[in-house]
């Protein structure tokens, strides 16, 4: 599909597929798009076909151009802050960054200024693109990886839904306590809060359902360490912390759910994320490298993850 960005508008030249497809069935249907957002870029006519407005509910043909009003500069949301950046994808919609340890995703409050979700925003200036920064997900503060972003209100709501469909695969790498002798398996864990500490969480039977994924790469036999891939069913904070630390096997260097503080921090890494593109229909996939700089982690690490099937696959 040949799609341009040309100033505050998306333009996409009609498929031979979508001969006779409707603005209406467009927006809805094919790109499931949240009602609230089609109907205001109805009302203050920001969809043309071919440069002028339309009926939204005639058919279109091959060739048409339809044209949306994406772009439009917008307050970022946040405070820029300058810090190197590791972007791994971007397009005119969204971009997927690899967060360092030690910083949050986003503000707690809106004088914070040393997160990733600020680090975007600076990147976003210094290109002369003026967007609201929408983050998709969030990692905790020491946990290293792909972030997804959201470059315009209309792809951020559809790359929520996606997410909660589970149509965006977040695959992890953990390393951790001791030799697992399951070389896959599913940990199916209730987690809830923690009431003896403001923080952390726990298994618990009146917890939100948490469903955990892992499968084992590798095992350190000399090191009593074992390398996992692990993905989430469902995103409960904290929950692959958890989750591992209840069978007896919490991460190296989480010393918050019973790790030995032999690593600065948990050792726990989104090093891939794949999707199909909410808008164009791409193909996605994104490889995060570990980049501490002393990693905990093997340098083998991401081409073991690659050797192995997705476990949501």
């Amino acid at each position: 599909m040949k799609t341009t960005k040309k100033g505050d508008w998306f333009e996409i030249i009609i498929p031979p597929d979508w001969n006779e497809f409707t603005i209406d069935h467009i927006l809805r249907v094919v790109w499931n798009g949240p009602k609230k957002l089609i109907h205001m870029l109805k009302m203050e006519k920001q969809v043309t076909v071919n440069g002028v407005p339309v009926d939204w509910h005639s058919p279109l043909n091959r060739g048409d151009r339809l044209q949306l009003k994406f772009f439009a500069d917008a307050d970022f949301g946040v405070i820029p802050s300058y810090q190197d950046i590791d972007v791994l994808y971007e397009d005119d919609h969204l971009l997927v960054v690899n967060k360092p340890a030690g910083l949050d995703t986003h503000p707690n409050d809106l004088k914070q200024n040393n997160t990733l979700a600020n680090v975007v925003a600076y990147y976003l200036q210094a290109k002369g693109e003026f967007r609201k920064v929408l983050h998709i997900h969030r990692l905790d503060k020491d946990t290293t990886g792909a972030v997804l972003f959201a470059k315009h209100a209309f792809v951020g709501a559809i790359l929520d839904r996606m997410l909660e469909r589970r149509q965006i695969t977040r695959t992890y790498l953990a390393l951790v306590e001791g030799i697992l002798h399951k070389k896959k398996a599913t940990i199916k864990e209730p987690i809830g809060r923690d009431r003896h500490h403001p923080t952390r969480r726990r298994v618990s039977p009146s917890g939100q359902p948490a469903i955990t994924h892992y499968k084992v790469l590798k095992v350190y036999r000399n090191k009593q360490q074992t390398l996992i891939q692990c993905s989430l069913e469902t995103g409960r904070t904290h929950q692959i912390r958890v989750h591992l630390s209840s069978i007896g096997h919490p991460l190296i260097g989480d010393i918050l759910y019973g790790g030995a503080a032999t690593f600065p921090r948990q050792a726990l890494h989104a090093a891939k994320m794949t999707f199909i593109h909410p808008l164009t229909g791409e193909f996605i996939e994104c490889l995060a490298p570990f980049n501490d700089e002393t990693s905990i982690f093997p340098d083998d690490g991401i081409e073991l993850l690659n050797m192995h099937k997705d476990l949501t696959s």
